[in-house]
This record gives C-alpha cells, sequence and structure tokens, in this order.
C-alpha cells in the first residue's frame, strides 16, 4: 500500500486525517508520515486501512508464507476466494484476513491437489483485479517453476476476456503477462488440478488437452467453456 493510495482513498471515503488517525490509534503526524511516503505502511495497518477505506485488496503487500505457517488446504483456498468476492463462493463469506490476489493465486498454482471447483476460479482473479505487474509476477512464477500453470491460467483469462464484454478491457494487461512468461516455458509436462494422476488418466489427458494446455505442457482437461463466468 503506498502513500498516495491511502491519500487517495481516505479522500474518496471522506475522512479527515485526523478522524482516520484516531481511528487506527495513531497520531495524525504518523498517518501523515505514511501518506507522503516517509514511512512505510505495515502489514497490520495496511489491512486495517484496507477494510476501513474499503480498499482494494491490490493495495495490500504480497506476502511470502512463513515456514511456520501450517500448510494451505482447498478448504483455505475456498476461504480465500470468498473473501476476495470470487462468486462462486459468495454464500460461503466469513470473516477473516484477506489478502492480495497474487498471493492466494501464488500458492494455488504451487499446490498440486487443488480442486477442479478451485482451479476454475484462478483465471477470474486475473480478471476481476486489475494492476498486476508483469514483469513482476513472472519472476515470481519463475522462482518457483510455476510458469507453465500461469500461463495456461492467464492464457483461459484471455478467452474468456475476448468472449464476455466485461472483461474485454483486461485483453492488453493479460497479453503483457503472456508475453513476459512465453520466454521461460518448461519443457518438462506436468498435471494442474488433478493431483497426482495415474498412468491412465495421464495418457486420456495427454490426448484430450487443449492447444493451450499442450502449450503450456500440462495434463489438464480444464477448457474455456467449464468456466462459470465465461458469458
Amino acid at each position: 500500500m503506498t502513500g498516495v493510495e491511502l491519500k487517495a482513498s481516505r479522500r474518496k471515503a471522506g475522512w479527515t486525517q485526523l478522524n482516520l488517525a484516531r481511528k487506527l490509534g495513531v497520531t495524525q503526524a504518523y498517518l501523515s508520515l505514511m501518506e507522503s511516503g516517509r514511512r512505510s505502511v505495515p502489514l497490520r495497518r495496511a489491512r486495517h486501512l484496507a477494510r476501513l477505506l474499503k480498499m482494494s485488496p491490490t493495495t495490500l503487500p504480497v506476502r511470502a508464507r512463513a515456514a511456520s505457517e501450517a500448510a494451505p488446504t482447498n478448504d483455505w483456498f475456498e476461504a480465500q476466494l470468498a473473501r476476495l468476492d470470487y462468486p462462486g463462493f459468495a454464500h460461503r463469506k466469513r470473516s477473516g484476513v484477506v489478502r492480495h490476489p497474487v498471493e492466494v493465486l501464488l500458492a494455488a498454482l504451487a499446490f498440486d491437489d487443488l480442486e477442479p471447483r478451485l482451479v476454475e476460479a484462478l483465471p477470474w482473479l486475473l480478471l476481476h483485479y486489475e494492476g498486476f505487474r508483469a514483469e513482476q509476477l513472472a519472476a515470481d512464477v519463475k522462482a518457483h517453476d510455476l510458469q507453465n500453470r500461469l500461463g495456461f491460467t492467464v492464457a483461459l483469462a484471455r478467452q474468456v476476456a475476448a468472449k464476455n464484454d466485461s472483461f474485454r478491457n483486461r485483453l492488453p494487461e493479460l497479453s503483457q503477462v503472456e508475453s513476459a512468461l512465453e520466454p521461460s516455458r518448461l519443457a518438462r509436462e506436468e498435471t494442474f488440478g488433478q493431483g497426482h494422476a495415474p498412468d491412465r488418466l495421464r495418457e486420456w489427458l495427454r490426448d484430450n488437452r487443449t492447444d493451450e494446455a499442450r502449450h503450456w505442457n500440462l495434463l489438464t482437461d480444464l477448457r474455456v467453456e467449464h468456466l462459470p463466468y465465461v458469458g
């Protein structure tokens, strides 16, 4: 969260510096330092501010998971997607920490046993939220050899954007991410959302996958028409 984002959101919400500082339990001088960029916004403060000022989750820091944290589960991903307002899980939304969409996306891409209904939600994150830094996102996934999974996810999002006018404005940014990923495409073949697929299933997926899945060397039967938000 930058000082510029904080200041703009405060003004948009109609808060004075003094009122917001009191709500946060800090001095007006400290808030002024954060707005001017002379003090960084700590993670705890950023989350509090995002709730108070109804700021987009994309203003939150992308936090690396600590080694001491419990490994994510499918239920954890469902909860995170619900908090990010994914329509498919709106009825399951409950209170809890909201995380940056990129943080959830990276964790999901690294999870080998992600359920199909959760895999289907990942392109939506790229469609609903704006401002992904293509080069940084590409660097983050390359550090963990996840570029093929992200490349396929971006390809699905691009197909949705081409079909659904509500997301058409996302095409330029999605194309930037694809271009940033293409030079680092991995030659190895892997599954995505199929867990540890037996050999017979892997063979079927190899024969029945889409051109996009083949391009990104993924064994998956997911197609754009399977996505509930395609049209």
